[in-house]
């Protein structure tokens, strides 16, 4: 029966979607992150077990270990939910992916992962983690995903392999990055650190040098303002859930790459003229539960924005012109969603063709405001 439950894990695994929505990523199981980036060919190669005398058997003469209470299937091991105290040890060298999440580990130590050089995953979400070694990672040299969240870390943890393409490192205790320390992580792609308890001034300069990043979450944290010299590549970056005051003009001049912005749950009152002129590819835009009194300046200009998010806010009047352009063919593509509902603004004041750039009466969202 064992068998044909983890097969069936695995390919639903294959058709996770990709983490890009605005809501907080909560991984729920280790199968949620495990094979959503492989292809096909490599899922069943995994499947498949090595023929008695193939070039493929890197490991012909060892024995089949799998640590005790853990169960090992398919170069899967896991070990989530055992009461571990530390990493166990005969943990099969051609393992791909290890589950260790929701334990009572609370060290990484230099040779946890001796010997695991084919490691793709490794998830120890939901641990006592708050040390690790510097050298502890460097054997993973074909990692890609580290889950790291729900520990005590202070620290981003150093030596990380250069094959990383994912980290998740949200709710530890991290106050400070310091700068290079994410160095020759050329291959990163996706960082997700919200729910750490830092400032602006916890970010040095140089902090993000080199990463070609395409998504990056820091919400949850303690920022009064938008970060400087985040990655130029990010095509999403949600700073939800802050104490962001005020969007000033060149806060948002690096992103010009960015197709969806988080701002929601913030304190914004004002967001400055042209400061969202830089953002020419955005696709989704939000700024819901915030302070703002007017539909933001520049919406017009933005030609390929589609979704604007300026629910719970005291926005009170909507002119004629605050979403769509002057101009016939100027948009590019038709808003398919505008939220506006608790705000002190009468729908029945707002003159219909202040929505002519919108793809479906539906899209638009009025609602009662309550004070």
């Amino acid at each position: 029966m064992l068998p044909h439950c983890f097969f069936l894990l695995l390919l639903c695994a294959v058709q996770l979607p990709s983490p890009s929505s605005a809501l907080p990523f909560e991984q729920k199981g280790f199968w949620d992150f495990a094979l959503d980036s492989m292809d096909a060919e490599m899922t069943m190669e995994m499947m498949r077990d090595p023929e008695e005398g193939s070039a493929d058997d890197l490991f012909p003469h060892e024995i089949p270990t799998c640590p005790f209470g853990c169960q090992c299937h398919l170069r899967v091991v896991q070990c989530s939910d055992l009461g571990l105290t530390e990493v166990p040890t005969n943990i099969p060298r051609d393992t791909k992916f290890l589950d260790l999440q929701s334990n009572r580990i609370t060290e990484i130590k230099e040779n946890d992962f001796k010997g695991l050089t084919n490691l793709y995953g490794l998830s120890l979400r939901n641990n006592l983690i708050s040390k690790v070694h510097p050298r502890a990672f460097v054997p993973l040299k074909h990692m890609q995903k580290l889950y790291f969240s729900k520990n005590f870390l202070t620290t981003i943890p150093k030596n990380l392999p250069a094959s990383l393409v994912e980290i998740r490192i949200h709710e530890n205790r991290i106050r400070k990055v310091p700068a290079g320390a994410f160095a020759g992580l050329n291959n990163m792609n996706c960082i997700e650190m919200g729910a750490n308890p830092i400032q602006n001034s916890g970010f040095e300069p140089g902090a993000f040098k080199g990463l070609k990043l395409n998504f990056l979450r820091i919400s949850e944290a303690r920022l009064t303002g938008v970060p400087k010299d985040l990655p130029e590549s990010l095509h999403e970056l949600h700073l939800d859930h802050n104490q962001i005051q005020a969007v000033e003009l060149e806060d948002l001049s690096r992103y010009k790459n960015l197709y969806r912005l988080g701002l929601g749950f913030n304190h914004i009152r004002n967001i400055e003229n042209g400061s969202l002129s830089y953002l020419h590819m955005l696709r989704e835009l939000h700024l819901d539960n915030n302070r703002l009194t007017r539909v933001p300046q520049g919406l017009p200009d933005m030609k390929y924005l589609q979704v604007v998010y300026l629910h719970s806010n005291n926005i009170s009047q909507v002119g004629v012109n605050d979403f769509c352009p002057r101009g016939f063919g100027m948009k590019r593509t038709f808003y398919n969603g505008i939220s506006l509902f608790s705000n002190p603004v009468n729908y029945w004041e707002v003159q219909p063709a202040a929505f002519r750039c919108v793809s479906d009466r539906f899209a638009i969202q009025f609602g009662n405001y309550k004070k």
